[in-house]
């Protein structure tokens, strides 16, 4: 139904896994490749064309895999390569897409490369690192802070330097400046894209390279007592420098090395002018920079609206559009927002123009989970215990039936689970009609028999401080209009000058499907509602 020039990452629907949390086979409490195996029929009954995994590679585990040893091989605790191999023939052999996570900012401290690094200061691989020595007065190199807390230099007592981490102390930071650094990197891409992966999330991109004058950052002027220590300084020299722009573009022409059917996806929090222009010249950067609006954004129907026009009015001429509602960072969307009001978010996620990511397990409407203070094992929560910014709550294990464990795992989950898990599963809710797995399973299958939602135009029709609304089109096929009501009160469009007819053909209350519409909709709090047009 899609346009041939389409590529299947423009009309598909990427899915989020988080391996740890997913399904464990050998009952120790961690998800694991052959658990994420023995579930793919339900990812491919979902609907979902493509499964992106969180990093699964060899790593002490002090950022739960961020934190590299060894970027060609599998962590013990998610299985072998062989399992990989089994995996990604599996994904394959259903017709869908099997995507990694890259970690090109920082490698764990127990990597070879850092080994080397830290052995001497004319070792060869000295410079695969930021190493600076104190100011004159003894001091820090520069005031940069860590996103985890802390200053970002941590002193090496054995070269009497200190190294750059922009995370944990045992995450130091590659120096992109240099050529070995980018040689092995490429490589590492060529090592996956060769057994098949079909592209990369790539963490942090923005981070990659830093200020080559390491100047201190400003003070942020907008610094509130309750949000993480990062964040008393504005990131301006030591994240999204120019000559980034480079780097990305060549990591795009590594995958294009295969074919140009293979995806380049960065994880980028910037503001939308700020974002686009990682899409590169000409569109030869990142294929889709991680759009996050919808996770950061009040949920307000005027913000969103006007969010989502500016992010439509700046993108680049052929770049494609992305929309995320929560992921592994990110407290979820059924917290943040309410239950209720992440069915309306559902369907605003699979109606607007772009390729949607869902996070595993939103749409069975998990929720974040409080984790008690001694069960705490996010090192973001540790550092700061007492800012609450632990994630593990939107980390949990996914909940698949009534089972003891709901069905994840025969051992001990790594963490404990929601403890609704017996009501809230997919085991349930795949048999009720008016659940939000039925929902979303519902709203994807809509939107992959329909051109207009898959690749159509994206028309704002309205919006006020309830109502947001838009309409998709595409030439010679059946038109859509969308209405949403963002918040817990019944509201009423009627839009000056627009006037419509029309059948609901999805709604988040399903008792309205199949009325017919016209002119005016009263829509109860926490609705929404997918209507075909007459006459386009």
């Amino acid at each position: 139904m899609s346009n041939n020039n389409s590529k299947w990452w423009q009309t598909g629907i990427l899915y989020q896994v988080y391996p740890r949390s997913f399904q464990d086979s050998d009952g120790d409490g961690i998800g694991d490749l052959k658990g994420i195996h023995r579930r793919l029929d339900y990812l491919e009954w979902l609907g979902v064309n493509a499964v992106w995994i969180s990093p699964i590679y060899p790593s002490p585990m002090a950022d739960f895999g961020y934190d590299i040893s060894d970027y060609t091989d599998i962590h013990p605790l998610f299985g072998s390569m062989e399992d990989f191999d089994a995996l990604l023939q599996a994904v394959h052999d259903r017709g869908m897409k099997l995507i990694l996570d890259l970690v090109p900012n920082h490698t764990s401290g127990m990597h070879p490369w850092f080994l080397e690094s830290r052995s001497s200061r004319d070792n060869p691989k000295r410079d695969w690192y930021i190493w600076q020595d104190a100011r004159p007065d003894g001091s820090l190199p520069n005031n940069w802070l860590s996103v985890f807390g802390g200053s970002a230099w941590e002193w090496d007592e054995h070269t009497q330097q200190y190294y750059y981490h922009a995370f944990l102390k045992e995450q130091p930071d590659l120096n992109w400046r240099n050529p070995g650094v980018q040689a092995a990197m490429f490589d590492v891409m060529r090592y996956w894209l060769a057994k098949g992966v079909d592209g990369f999330r790539v963490d942090v991109m923005w981070h990659m390279i830093k200020d080559a004058q390491l100047r201190d950052n400003p003070p942020n002027p907008d610094y509130q007592p309750y949000m993480g220590t990062y964040q008393q300084l504005l990131p301006i020299y030591s994240t999204d420098q120019p000559e980034v722009h480079e780097i990305v573009r060549r990591m795009r022409g590594v995958l294009e090395e295969f074919d140009r059917e293979r995806v380049m996806i960065g994880e980028i929090y910037l503001p939308i002018q700020q974002l686009v222009a990682y899409y590169g010249t000409d569109n030869q950067g990142a294929h889709l920079p991680f759009n996050f609006q919808l996770l950061m954004l009040p949920w307000d129907a005027t913000q969103l609206s006007a969010a989502i026009d500016q992010y439509e009015g700046a993108l680049p001429a052929q770049g494609w559009p992305n929309w995320v509602l929560s992921n592994h960072d990110k407290t979820r969307i059924a917290s943040r927002v309410s239950l209720l009001q992440a069915r309306v978010a559902a369907m605003l996620l699979l109606t607007l123009r772009g390729t949607p990511t869902i996070y595993y397990g939103d749409e069975i409407g998990m929720r974040d989970v409080a984790i008690p203070f001694e069960e705490v094992q996010d090192p973001q929560g540790l550092n700061m215990p007492d800012k609450n910014l632990s994630r593990d709550p939107a980390r949990t294990p996914m909940q698949w039936d009534n089972s003891e464990n709901a069905g994840f795992t025969e051992g001990k989950p790594w963490l404990r689970l929601d403890k609704a898990y017996s009501r809230v599963n997919v085991r349930a809710q795949k048999e009720d009609p008016y659940s939000m797995l039925s929902l979303y399973w519902r709203m994807i299958r809509l939107r992959s028999q329909e051109p207009a939602l898959m690749e159509g135009k994206y028309i704002p029709v309205y919006s006020d401080t309830q109502v947001l609304s838009f309409m998709r089109q595409q030439e010679g096929q059946a038109s859509f209009l969308v209405v949403l009501n963002l918040t817990h009160r019944p509201c009423y469009f009627r839009p000056p000058g627009f006037s419509f007819k029309g059948k609901v053909e999805i709604a988040t209350t399903p008792e309205m499907e199949g009325s017919a519409v016209s002119s005016t909709i009263s829509l109860d709090g926490d609705e929404g509602v997918l209507i075909r047009l007459e006459n386009g």
